[in-house]
């Protein structure tokens, strides 16, 4: 029987780890995770997201995806953006800040979630694919699903925030999804090197 091939997930994350395991199980890839404690120190999602990869990749001798991915508020000038995982030591105190931020703004709070997706391989450019999904802020946490600011973040149409909903309905809207969606459709995983 022909060995599987793998990809590495630099992340350890466990929301973002068994997002991808869900977006990523038609493939027939093993994903590997790999947390490499890499410090995102770019000033673009894409360069974070290169340097995640491209730091696996190196390490573990295998073709990796990195991502980076935020939160951006109109009314706060796009702010977080690619500082929304260190607005505070947890995800609580990280929400309760941004709430807070808003405070006295004029509703709604329309937002963006961004999620820019790098696939690092030995032998190929660093190949970048970018989801989107825009909604709003809510003021208060609705639902227990998800990660990160999912459950403030409200998907038009839905009624409900990330938060609300199962991983299979959270897969037809989120940023991540799109991400990955444009990845397998651009069969960048067909040609890996393992």
């Amino acid at each position: 029987m022909a060995e599987r091939r793998r990809l590495v997930i630099a992340s350890g994350n466990t929301g973002k780890l068994r997002e991808y395991r869900e977006l990523l199980a038609g493939t027939g890839l093993d994903l590997v995770a790999f947390d490499g404690d890499v410090d995102e120190v770019g000033e673009t999602y894409a360069e974070n997201a290169r340097l995640k990869a491209e730091t696996a990749a190196g390490r573990s001798g295998l073709p990796a995806l990195g991502d980076d991915s935020g939160v951006e508020v109109e009314a706060l000038g796009g702010f977080p953006g690619i500082r929304s995982a260190r607005l505070g030591p947890t995800q609580q105190d990280r929400t309760a800040e941004l709430l807070r931020r808003l405070e006295g703004k004029p509703r709604p709070w329309n937002a963006r979630f961004v999620c820019v997706v790098a696939l690092a391989d030995r032998g190929s450019e660093t190949r970048f694919f970018e989801g989107e999904c825009r909604g709003e802020i809510v003021p208060e946490w609705r639902g227990a699903a998800g990660f990160g600011y999912d459950p403030v973040f409200l998907v038009p149409g839905t009624g409900k925030t990330f938060g609300e909903m199962p991983p299979e309905e959270k897969r037809l809207y989120s940023h991540r999804a799109r991400a990955v969606r444009a990845l397998l459709e651009s069969g960048a995983l067909e040609g890996l090197s393992v």
